[in-house]
């Protein structure tokens, strides 16, 4: 399975601060808000990697990541040139993909449990069709939502519904098959003219092979698009940190637990941040 993060939004909604600086760069607390996602591919275990930037910000994302080598894993990096929506990730990423599956992640997007990998599991388990995940928040209206019927399976999803059917929303992390890369060269622009995650997904669900995982209501799930919530994102990680001693999104930590490298190179990245709390933790693993 092949990872694409969508990571080339202008961030207008947090003008002036993105002015100077791509959003995914920007801090979440003690960490560039772009490993959120990343340690989302690594914890599924996912190692071909593309980021899709902005143009221009090819320097920046290879001063911060390069290739991959400082985590076992390859990363390639492609330009989005404007905003065509998120299934357009698809599109830019189709040679990236080729014949595996994918799983596409908003480059915004925290999420976070102690028992995340589970449900990374039961996604990566399904081997065909889609899997997205359901996400219960109080005002869904911004959001696309799920509809379940009685035995809890997922009936239609709406894009941003004036009055939702539900209040479960699908957060931004999407396992497809290569069936997806059909359905994204067949999609239409919407009225906004946008190219819709939510179309592919309703495709998937059309064709009856959509499977929705309900979130448990402690999971930790966190859109840091705005100010206020960069800034909730940021006091929600160093809560999650500091009460729990464990660090979110530690790609060194996902890293080195998974085997993509050995005890050595840790200590040498440890050793690189040692005048830090980030490189102070990663010294005790």
């Amino acid at each position: 399975m092949k990872g694409i993060i969508l990571a080339a939004g202008k961030g207008s909604r947090l003008y002036p601060m993105t002015r100077p600086v791509c959003k995914p760069l920007l801090p979440v607390y003690d960490k560039p808000m772009i490993y959120y996602p990343l340690a989302v591919l690594l914890q599924a275990g996912i190692r071909d990697i593309l980021i899709i930037i902005p143009p221009g910000e090819e320097g920046p994302f290879y001063r911060l990541l390069g290739s991959g080598g400082r985590f076992g894993v390859n990363i390639a990096y492609e330009v989005q040139d404007m905003a065509r929506g998120i299934a357009d990730a698809l599109l830019i990423g189709r040679q990236f993909v080729g014949t595996d599956d994918v799983c596409l992640v908003l480059g915004d997007n925290i999420f976070y449990s102690p028992d995340f990998e589970s449900y990374l599991n039961k996604a990566l388990a399904l081997g065909e069709g889609a899997c997205v995940f359901g996400y219960y928040v109080d005002d869904p209206r911004a959001f696309g939502v799920v509809e379940f019927d009685e035995r809890g399976r997922a009936v239609s999803i709406e894009e941003k519904p004036r009055y939702p059917k539900s209040n479960y929303i699908v957060p931004g992390l999407y396992f497809y098959d290569n069936d997806v890369m059909e359905i994204a060269r067949n999609l239409k622009p919407s009225a906004r003219g946008e190219l819709e995650i939510t179309d592919v997904n309703l495709e998937y669900l059309r064709r009856g092979k959509l499977h929705v995982v309900k979130l448990d209501r402690d999971f930790v799930w966190l859109d840091a698009g705005t100010a206020d919530n960069l800034l909730s994102a940021s006091q929600e990680v160093k809560r999650v940190q500091d009460e729990t001693g464990r660090y979110i999104a530690c790609l060194e930590e996902i890293a080195y637990q998974r085997g993509y490298i050995d005890h050595q190179t840790l200590v040498r990245h440890a050793t690189d941040l040692n005048k830090t709390l980030y490189g102070r933790y990663l010294e005790c693993l």
